[in-house]
């Protein structure tokens, strides 16, 4: 647990120090006990345990609700209001370069008068870069717990961007195998890719609209606070754009894939039935002089046994030659 506590008339932050064996869960609530009017607080869990979330949820009066969305995690990202306390939950993504997946996790910003409290889950924590941003710039802290919301969601987007870029990358490198002379099975490398994106694309979504939310004025949040989130609106929209066409290319790229592998098997289909006929002939000639009666045409004959192999290498390259001319061979 980290707790931070920022004056609003200045924007400096005042560290509070953690070091109980409780996680600084008692030394956070009693910095909260007492605030000043002109102060509010960024208390910053990490999976935390359901007895401290408790503690900690009971002191900032937070719904039952709240707490037990923040506990579970796997919330579909959504806001909702308990009284004076908004409840925003935000899906964290992040892209593996080493194995081309897409991994997930949640972060639950908890909004009251005078605190912001982000509960996060999984490995990527965007509240350390969001922390930075509001230390190099103090004046977005004046505006009080709203830039808290504001600058998590700022960081957690522009993780989105990246992402959406590093998969586009991906994409590309699929379409040029997946169009390249070489025989290469690609359909499990495009479904995995596929299905990275239907997750990216399950995170992305669902915030348009919510984000879209916070660009209306809001009584009880500084009128400064709508262009910033207009910003922020603006670049998850082009993000989802991104993702919803990366999932469109990536059906017709594996459209394209299955017809190409098509394709492929009918010409092979083509030149196995064209060699099967091309010695189709000498498997008839040779059959039939080799049933061996004792009263058959050109069995004592001197040329008999060339005139066959004649007949049968005249058959054979008269066919290789119309299989060629076909485009079968």
């Amino acid at each position: 647990m980290e707790c931070v506590i920022y004056r609003e008339q200045t924007g400096e932050c005042e560290k509070v120090d953690v070091r109980r064996e409780d996680g600084g869960c008692q030394d956070s609530l009693d910095r909260l006990a007492v605030l000043k009017p002109d102060e509010f607080a960024w208390i910053r869990m990490a999976d935390p345990r359901e007895d401290d979330l408790e503690r900690l949820g009971k002191f900032l009066q937070l719904h039952p609700l709240a707490i037990e969305d923040a506990v579970q995690a796997h919330q579909r990202p959504k806001q909702e209001r308990y009284g004076d306390v908004l409840s925003v939950a935000v899906k964290t993504l992040w892209f593996v370069e080493q194995t081309a997946d897409v991994e997930t996790g949640e972060v639950m910003i908890f909004l009251g008068p005078s605190f912001a409290l982000t509960v996060r889950h999984g490995a990527l924590d965007p509240t350390v870069e969001a922390a930075g941003r509001l230390e190099d710039a103090p004046q977005s802290a004046r505006l009080g717990p709203v830039s808290v919301l504001h600058t998590v969601i700022d960081v957690i987007v522009d993780a989105y961007m990246q992402a959406a870029a590093q998969v586009r990358a991906d994409l590309t490198d699929l379409e040029r195998c997946v169009f390249s002379p070489a025989r290469e099975d690609l359909t499990e490398q495009i479904y995995t890719l596929k299905r990275e994106v239907v997750e990216f694309r399950d995170a992305v979504g669902p915030l348009v609209p919510v984000v879209q939310q916070f660009t209306a004025p809001h009584d009880d949040w500084p009128r400064q606070m709508g262009p910033y989130f207009r910003d922020v609106a603006d670049h998850l929209t082009r993000t989802d754009t991104e993702v919803r066409a990366l999932d469109d290319l990536l059906g017709s790229i594996l459209d394209a894939h299955l017809a190409k592998v098509g394709i492929r098997q009918n010409d092979d289909m083509r030149r196995i039935s064209a060699w099967a006929a091309i010695l189709a002939i000498p498997t008839l000639i040779a059959g039939i002089y080799g049933m061996n009666f004792a009263h058959m045409p050109e069995l004592d004959w001197r040329y008999g046994y060339p005139c066959a192999l004649a007949a049968m290498a005249l058959g054979a390259g008269l066919l290789y030659r119309a299989f060629r001319r076909n485009g079968w061979l």
